[in-house]
């Protein structure tokens, strides 16, 4: 374990002077700018975007500092390795899946919880501790925009998912964290894992967004982080039928024509790549879908021919 006792170890290990660091933290609504994104449950989310300069303190925090802390197996978000679909497979096949969600869950980590999980006293000497959380947090909450914010949300949830999963273990249930997504599946009596759930999100300063429970048994579609999980991992239909109708489309009029036939104001290489994102989504569920190969093989072929 590294320990910071100076602030020129610090400075040495960001590969940032401390004048700089000390004069972001002093300035810090000078480095973030506000933006909206809509949600699909309807309304917007405010997201605190930190300017370049900031950012690229964030960024050095996380992967200088923030990767040698202690992470659950259970978080499924925001580390090496991590997808939708990896937080999908504990769930396949099982009699109930019980999703929950932690309300407002970012602005709902405190200052000193960043402080005490994040910078440690065991680590970091007190005027440290103090600097490194301002460059982390804006106006009371961790701000969703900011890059060193993910990798903090996994580190204060450990203990959490620790003990939420030793729990679990012990009743044969899977549990898997996908950021604020609580997924547990198995036979077991879901009211029960509610009620504990919430209790030990409410120690921790949490509440359960009690409006996005949901119970979801064999005999009715299970799906997790998006993905069909009842036989097998599968992607929804009405997802992958409205891309297929989109290749379609493509492959017979031309990209460029179906963005003007569909007024879609985007340039075409933009277009192009967000298409082959989303195909590479469905083969990540489904690597032998043939239909999504050939549409691989076809946008790749026709990018290189532009």
């Amino acid at each position: 374990m590294i320990v910071y006792r100076e602030l020129s170890s610090l400075e040495q290990d960001l590969g940032i002077r401390a004048q700089t660091l000390y004069a972001v933290s002093n300035n810090l609504g000078k480095h973030y700018r506000n933006a909206k994104l809509p949600k699909k449950s309807g309304g917007y989310r405010t997201l605190s975007i930190p300017d370049a300069v900031l950012k690229s303190i964030q960024k050095q925090i996380a992967e200088v500092l923030l990767i040698h802390m202690p992470v659950s197996r259970h978080a499924k978000a925001y580390r090496f390795g991590s997808s939708t679909v990896r937080n999908a497979k504990p769930h396949v096949g099982k009699p109930i899946v019980l999703k929950l969600d932690i309300l407002h869950f970012f602005d709902s980590i405190r200052y000193s919880t960043v402080k005490d999980k994040v910078f440690p006293a065991e680590i970091y000497a007190e005027p440290l501790r103090i600097l490194l959380t301002m460059l982390c947090y804006h106006r009371d909450a961790l701000p969703q925009g900011a890059p060193s914010s993910p990798a903090i949300t996994n580190i204060i949830m450990y203990e959490f998912d620790e003990l939420v999963g030793q729990w679990c273990r012990e009743r044969n249930i899977a549990y898997t964290r996908y950021c604020d997504d609580l997924t547990f599946s198995g036979d077991f009596d879901p009211y029960e894992v509610i009620r504990f759930v919430r209790q030990e999100l409410r120690n921790m300063g949490f509440l359960l967004n009690e409006q996005k429970t949901r119970i979801q048994r064999s005999g009715q579609q299970q799906s997790v982080t998006g993905i069909v999980v009842n036989e097998k991992l599968s992607i929804p239909a009405s997802y992958r039928r409205r891309l297929r109708q989109e290749l379609y489309y493509c492959r017979k009029f031309g990209v460029s024509e179906h963005l003007r036939k569909s007024g879609l104001e985007i340039l075409e290489s933009t277009y192009r790549m967000q298409l082959l994102g989303k195909v590479n989504y469905v083969l990540q569920v489904s690597p032998d879908d043939q239909d999504m190969l050939d549409a691989r093989r076809w946008l790749q072929q026709t990018s290189k021919s532009c």
